[in-house]
């Protein structure tokens, strides 16, 4: 079960992500997956063993954190297609709430990293389309 304080650190710090690997914690304020993909690219270490507490976890960021190899995972909202996911990576996870779909901003609809990875069957499908997408909207 993931620390109690790392939650707090995620929940009452503001933060939309933290991590904890080899007794040191690091947080990130970075807005959807950004921070996880920018992880996974460039300190791939950094999760690989960790225990993760996101404030919102769709399909696409619970892809990364497989191919990260973390731990362990805590999501304040977490969607149905995330949590399968992570399931059957064989991570363990909590959660604050369970929801159908992480829905975009606005509002309005479903967000579109989770759209993008709602039909891949495996961490390995989604990472294209994520990196794809990360780079049209940074343009």
């Amino acid at each position: 079960m993931i620390d109690s304080k790392l939650i707090g650190l995620l929940l009452d710090g503001g933060h939309s992500l933290v991590v904890e690997n080899g007794g040191t914690t690091y947080t990130f304020d970075g807005r959807g997956i950004s921070d996880l993909h920018s992880l996974l690219s460039d300190n791939p270490g950094l999760l690989h063993g960790s225990s993760v507490a996101d404030k919102v976890i769709g399909k696409g960021a619970a892809a990364i954190m497989a191919l990260g190899k973390v731990s362990e995972v805590f999501g304040h909202v977490i969607s149905s297609h995330a949590l399968t996911l992570l399931k059957s990576e064989g991570i363990p996870v909590s959660f604050g709430s369970e929801v159908p779909d992480i829905i975009n901003r606005s509002g309005d609809g479903i967000c579109p990293v989770e759209q993008l990875c709602r039909a891949c069957a495996t961490p390995d499908e989604c990472l294209p389309l994520i990196t794809s997408f990360l780079s049209s909207v940074k343009q």
